[in-house]
């Protein structure tokens, strides 16, 4: 899930850990190093994709790419094998009959936290690489770039950081820590807060002391906070600040296993018994003899479990997602190898963290697989998402980056506000940049990346407007832009592949340690997830004749099961072991990955029809660029009714829709004809113009409709938008429809309400 590129020298094969003398104690010190002079915000940055002589600068990549073709991208280092993933989609493989998991492989799945699995090891390539511990592999970074750039951070104006041999004492000395704080094997350690050097190294600290490490969303209230430290036992809670810090005070009496808490940023703003701040914490295992610790590492396995998971409990109570030692690392590893990531002996790849690490894919793009090729993790502020985040990607300039579809909408309504400010000739001109990038882009993908010549037009285009663009997101060396964790709408996509900036889709889950399919610069499709990593397999579930049917996954990244849930288990792992996903998909000619629906989502009228909701709902947004968010209803109903939401203002320190439109919803209205300055000036059909323009995007869509049963009769704007906050959004922005249901029943059931027409000779009363 990661966007670095690796040519990885493979471990030695371990089956238990081997203890290694602790390097030289190294305090947890932050060493300044400046990364260049602050810069201005995204609002001050001329996107209008065009304009001052270009700068005679440019990266390696983009001289590569100049003479036709990016060697990083295209050119395998030769000891890496190349192996072609397996999917399979013919109807012969099909779940079997006996679903009951009371007759599933017992060894491949557990509910303990103490259990162990089979894994799923391969007899050649990727699926058998030598399984690793955490410790194994942190120590094989250490050993390969302890003095390289780890970590890095700003503090006021300077930029601190760590290297890798500074990164594992840190860890080692705050696994010491917890362990004299009373850490319990298999209980967790729930940590709370933005992203940070502590986050990563409390993290790994809880694994390596033999306990769970556990992310908990900052959104959580302090009920769900409380579910989780109950679920994982947790011993120790490490929190951000004083804000988070009354979300566990307020339910502490509630945890019987609880032991201590510490808070790593800011002072205490009241002392307290077992609260400590961070260096008091790391002092407290500063000096501690390594035997305990040592021994406890020495007894792990790449087959028990060491991180939780928990899902955003869009159905119900999070589940905690069990990942094993090997489940990180050897996916690490895969994805590693299969994006072609380059280790920091040869040149360094360098990512920016900010979303949240409570998600399997920041922890997997962040913590492991940067760790595994020796690359360096920069943070952003914990304001990230409310406008500083391209202030630390200009700073930084990263060499991949991931994005949730909610971060690259926002750069393309920002980018798009910004361009229609500018003049008319320069309009024009990206307009006509924009015409050649995608037609070239596009050209390039139906190709596999193989163009022999690269058009004139696409060059000069690339020096007026691609190269200023890039630089000014900060993505001036990024060779791989991705996203995932919720769909993303073609028209974003294919703006930003317009920009010369192809923005590739991953595909996985929580359950999947991330990543199950992965697409590459020269292997993607628009709206397809990409293609199997290798030494994984896939598998349609029960196809329909387009081939439509669940997919299943196999593989080393499959967990080993939901926390002290059986049941639960054995509804996502069937007899054979495979894990079903929920989702719908299917595989064209080539291979790549379409998803197509979810089957939970799905909707299935009373008519009987199925029709999957998200395709509908992306082509209203797409139809209506006001619309922000789009939710279908139908399920069980005699026809389709929608409800809709306004691009508005976002409260930066809350999270919270506001009134005010956005200004680009603003600068839309105007040209509409309407003066409409604020979402309650819209909702309800109370501005006519706008009521107008709403229902012939709809009467579009309808029209493309594949059936009568799948167009759109009846719609309604609400009075605010959904988030995250409200409660309507999960943490990685996804829909929780079940929720959206409960809070909007009374306009879902008036979409329904008989309306009672009076009978006359001109309109007579239907039969009944």
């Amino acid at each position: 899930m990661v966007t670095l590129k690796v040519t990885v020298c493979e471990p030695t094969a371990m089956s238990t850990a081997v203890v290694m003398d602790p390097p030289r104690d190294v305090s947890y010190l932050r060493s300044p190093c400046g990364i260049g002079d602050s810069v201005a915000s995204l609002d001050d940055v001329t996107v209008d994709f065009i304009a001052n002589e270009s700068s005679e600068e440019e990266s390696a990549g983009e001289r590569e790419e100049e003479i036709g073709a990016n060697t990083e991208l295209t050119n395998h280092p030769t000891d890496i094998p190349t192996e072609q993933p397996t999917h399979t989609e013919t109807v012969s493989a099909q779940r079997p009959d006996s679903l009951s998991l009371a007759v599933a492989e017992p060894e491949r799945w557990t509910s303990r936290g103490d259990g162990e699995v089979k894994l799923r090891m391969g007899e050649s390539g990727f699926a058998a690489e030598p399984s690793l511990t955490v410790d194994q592999m942190f120590k094989t970074a250490v050993e390969r770039f302890g003095s390289y750039t780890a970590l890095g951070w700003k503090e006021g104006e300077q930029t601190k950081t760590i290297n890798y041999q500074e990164y594992y004492q840190a860890c080692r000395t705050a696994a010491k820590s917890f362990l004299k704080l009373g850490l319990e094997r298999y209980h967790g350690v729930g940590i709370l807060g933005f992203n940070s050097a502590e986050w990563f190294i409390s993290d790994i600290a809880a694994i390596l002391a033999g306990g769970f490490a556990v992310g908990i969303y900052t959104t959580n209230s302090p009920e769900a906070c409380q579910y989780l430290a109950e679920n994982c036992k947790a011993n120790i809670v490490v929190v951000e600040n004083h804000k988070q810090l009354q979300k566990i005070l307020q339910v502490q009496d509630k945890l019987p296993h609880l032991k201590a808490i510490i808070q790593y940023k800011d002072a205490l703003k009241e002392k307290r018994p077992n609260l400590y701040t961070w260096p008091e914490f790391m002092e407290l295992g500063r000096d501690e003899s390594n035997i305990q610790l040592d021994n406890i590492i020495a007894t792990q396995k790449p087959n028990q479990c060491c991180t939780l998971i928990y899902t955003s409990g869009t159905t119900g109570q999070p589940k905690g997602v069990m990942l094993s030692h090997d489940n990180l690392t050897w996916t690490a590893f895969a994805v590693g190898r299969h994006v072609r990531l380059t280790e920091a002996t040869k040149s360094q790849e360098i990512v920016v963290s900010y979303l949240p690490l409570s998600h399997i894919a920041a922890q997997m793009v962040d913590i492991w697989v940067t760790m595994k090729v020796g690359g360096a993790t920069y943070f952003a502020q914990p304001d990230a998402l409310k406008g500083s985040l391209v202030n630390t990607m200009r700073e930084v300039r990263p060499t991949a980056f991931m994005g949730v579809p909610r971060v690259w909408e926002k750069m393309q309504e920002k980018m798009k506000s910004i361009g229609a400010k500018s003049s008319t000739v320069r309009r024009k001109v990206a307009v006509w940049a924009k015409g050649v990038g995608l037609q070239t882009n596009l050209r390039k993908m139906n190709q596999n990346g193989a163009m022999t010549r690269t058009p004139m037009n696409y060059r000069l285009a690339k020096k007026l407007v691609f190269r200023k663009v890039r630089k000014a997101l900060g993505l001036d060396r990024c060779t791989k832009c991705y996203t995932g964790a919720a769909p993303i709408t073609k028209d974003t996509l294919e703006f930003f592949l317009s920009l010369d900036i192809p923005v590739l889709e991953l595909y996985g889950m929580s359950e999947s340690t991330g990543p199950h399919t992965i697409s590459l610069p020269d292997q993607f499709r628009l709206t397809s997830v990409g293609k199997l990593i290798p030494g994984c397999e896939t598998k349609i579930h029960s196809p329909d004749q387009e081939g439509n049917g669940e997919i299943c996954f196999w593989g080393r990244h499959v967990f080993m099961g939901y926390l002290n849930q059986a049941d639960k288990t054995e509804d996502a792992l069937d007899a054979e072991g495979w894990l079903h996903s929920g989702d719908l998909g299917k595989h064209d000619d080539n291979g790549f990955l379409f998803i197509t629906g979810r089957i939970k989502e799905l909707i299935i009228t009373a008519g009987g029809e199925n029709i999957p909701p998200v395709p509908i709902e992306d082509a209203v947004k797409e139809a209506v660029s006001l619309v922000s968010n789009a939710m279908l209803i139908g399920d069980k109903r005699k026809f389709l009714a929608m409800l809709l939401t306004i691009k508005c203002q976002v409260n930066g320190d809350t999270g919270a829709p506001e009134d005010e439109l956005t200004p680009e919803a603003v600068e839309l209205c105007q040209k509409l004809g309407s003066n409409a300055t604020r979402v309650s000036e819209i909702a309800g059909g109370r501005d006519r113009v706008i009521h107008a323009t709403i229902q012939e995007g709809i009467n579009r869509v309808n029209e493309n409709a594949t059936s009568n049963a799948q167009r759109i009769q009846k719609w309604t704007i609400l009075d605010q938008d959904f988030s995250i906050t409200g409660g309507e959004l999960g943490p990685t922005m996804k829909l929780k429809r079940p929720v959206v249901m409960k809070m909007y029943k009374e306009q879902v059931d008036n979409f329904y309400k008989e309306v009672v027409t009076p009978s006359t000779p001109d309109n007579p009363l239907p039969p009944k």
